[in-house]
C-alpha cells in the first residue's frame, strides 16, 4: 500500500506540473482550454472555473491531458437527427446544449437537430419536440456550454478561441511549456535535496570522500581520499563512470587501480548483488563521493548542477538507446511503480530524488520529435512557421494518428516487458 500511494503521488505530481505548463500558456495565448484532466477513463470528480475550463479527476491515475479547443478536438460534433435539449435565455439565445442522458436541464427545450454550426455562424436549426412540420433556428451564444454524454459541461469552441487561431510562437510556447515545467520541477527538487544535505555531491571526481566502517570497501583496504583511477583497465575520471563500470561487472571480481598520495597500487573488489522482484541490484560497497558544502556553489547552485548532471546522464542514455535499442532500457508505469516501491522503502529523500530524476526524464521524453508528443507538435509548428501556412488538417491528422499508434504499441511492449521482468518468474 505504501508503494501504491508513493507511485500515485509521484505520478500525479509529475502529470499535474506538466499539464499546468500547457494550461497556463494556452490561456495566455487566448486558446480555450476545455478540460484539465488528471488520469484517464471514467470521471470521478468535476469542477468548472469562471473561465469555463472543466477540471476533472478520472479513474486511472496513469496520465492526464489539457484538452484545447481546435480542429483535433471534435468531441462536440452533432450530426443531423441528433436529439438534444436546449436551454435558452430571455432573448431566445442558446446558453446550453445538452447531449447527455445523465443530466436533465430544468426548463430545457427538447430539440432535434437539422443543422448546427458552433464555430462560425453560431446557430442551431431543427425541430422542437420532434415536430418536423416547422423548422426553427436559434442563435447560439459565443460562450455557450455543451453538456457531453458523460455529463461533463464544457464551453463550445468558436474559431477565434481554437488553437489554430493562435500565433505559431504562442503554440510553440504552449507545447514546450509542459516539458519546461518538468525541468523546473527537477531543479527545485534537486535544490531541496542539496539544501537538506548541506551541499551537493561532486560528480567530476574519482576521489573517495569516506569509507564506511565494516564495509566491503574497508575490508579490501580502501581509505578516505583514495582515487580510483581505473576499473578492470577502464579509466575512471568521475563518479558516474565509476558507478557505470561497477554495474557492468555485477557478481564478478574487478581490479581497481587506486592512487593514494603519490602511491599507485591495485586492489581486488568482489561486486556482490541482491535480488529484488526478480531484478538484480548491486550491493553497496561502503564508499561515498565528496560533497561541495560551500554556500553559493554547493547549496544555492547545487540544485542546478545536479539537474545539469542528471540531464547529461539522461541524454547519454537516450543516445545509447538510439544506437542499441532494447526494451530493457525503457520503463513504463509498471517499471516506475517498482522504482517507487524501492524508493518508498529507502525513505523520504529517496522518493524526492526519484521524483526529480523522473521529472527530468519526462521533460526530455516529451521533447522527442514523435507526432502526438510535445516534441512532434513543436516540429509541426516550426514547419508551419517556415512554410508560412499550416499543414492541412488531413495530413496532420494522419501524422498524429501514426504517432499515437506508435506510442500505444511501444507502451504495450514496454509494459509487457516490465511485467515479464518484475512479476513473471
Amino acid at each position: 500500500m505504501k508503494a501504491i500511494i508513493t507511485f500515485i503521488i509521484i505520478f500525479g505530481i509529475l502529470v499535474i506540473i506538466h499539464e499546468c505548463g500547457h494550461l497556463f500558456f494556452a490561456k495566455r495565448a487566448g486558446i480555450l482550454v476545455r478540460e484539465f484532466a488528471i488520469g484517464i477513463g471514467p470521471k470521478l470528480f468535476y469542477h468548472r472555473d469562471k473561465s469555463g475550463t472543466a477540471y476533472t479527476i478520472r479513474l486511472l491515475p496513469i496520465g492526464g491531458y489539457v484538452r484545447m479547443a481546435g480542429w483535433a478536438d471534435k468531441m462536440d460534433e452533432i450530426n443531423p437527427g441528433t436529439p438534444i435539449t436546449l436551454l435558452l435565455n430571455e432573448n431566445n439565445v442558446v446558453q446550453k446544449i445538452n447531449l447527455s442522458r445523465k443530466v436533465v436541464l430544468e426548463n430545457g427545450l427538447p430539440f432535434e437537430v437539422e443543422q448546427i454550426d458552433l464555430e462560425d455562424q453560431l446557430f442551431v436549426r431543427g425541430f422542437i419536440n420532434g415536430d418536423e412540420t416547422k423548422s426553427v433556428i436559434y442563435k447560439v451564444d459565443h460562450d455557450a456550454f455543451i453538456i457531453e454524454e458523460d455529463g461533463t459541461e464544457i464551453l463550445i469552441a468558436p474559431k477565434d478561441v481554437q488553437i489554430q487561431s493562435a500565433s505559431v510562437v504562442s503554440r510553440i510556447l504552449t507545447n514546450f511549456a509542459g516539458p519546461m515545467n518538468n525541468f523546473i520541477l527537477g531543479v527545485l527538487l534537486f535544490s531541496l535535496l542539496t539544501f537538506m544535505q548541506g551541499g551537493s555531491p561532486i560528480a567530476n571526481t574519482n576521489q573517495i570522500d569516506s569509507v564506511q566502517k565494516g564495509s566491503l570497501a574497508e575490508k579490501i583496504g580502501l581509505k578516505a581520499k583514495d582515487c580510483i583511477e581505473s576499473v578492470n583497465g577502464v579509466k575512471i575520471t568521475d563518479w558516474n563512470e565509476l558507478v557505470t563500470n561497477f554495474r557492468k561487472h555485477l557478481d564478478k571480481k574487478v581490479t581497481l587501480k587506486v592512487k593514494r598520495g603519490k602511491k599507485i597500487f591495485s586492489l581486488k573488489l568482489p561486486l556482490k548483488t541482491k535480488i529484488y522482484k526478480n531484478k538484480k541490484f548491486g550491493r553497496a560497497i561502503g564508499i561515498s563521493r565528496p560533497m561541495d558544502r560551500s554556500l553559493v556553489s554547493g547549496i544555492i547552485l547545487g540544485g542546478f548542477k545536479e539537474a545539469w548532471f542528471a540531464s547529461l546522464t539522461i541524454l547519454k542514455t537516450l543516445a545509447n538507446l538510439l544506437t542499441g535499442f532494447s526494451l530493457n532500457k525503457l520503463s513504463g508505469p509498471v517499471g516506475i511503480f517498482q522504482m517507487s516501491q524501492i524508493a518508498s522503502k529507502a525513505g523520504f529523500w529517496s522518493v524526492i530524488y526519484l521524483m526529480a530524476m523522473l521529472s527530468m526524464n519526462l521533460g526530455f521524453a516529451n521533447l522527442f520529435p514523435i507526432p502526438a508528443l510535445d516534441g512532434g507538435k513543436i516540429i509541426l509548428n516550426v514547419i508551419e512557421g517556415i512554410r508560412g501556412k499550416p499543414i492541412s488538417h488531413e495530413k496532420e491528422g494522419i501524422i498524429t494518428l501514426v504517432g499515437i499508434v506508435f506510442m500505444l504499441l511501444l507502451m504495450i511492449a514496454v509494459t509487457w516487458n516490465d511485467v515479464s521482468r518484475f512479476f513473471i518468474k
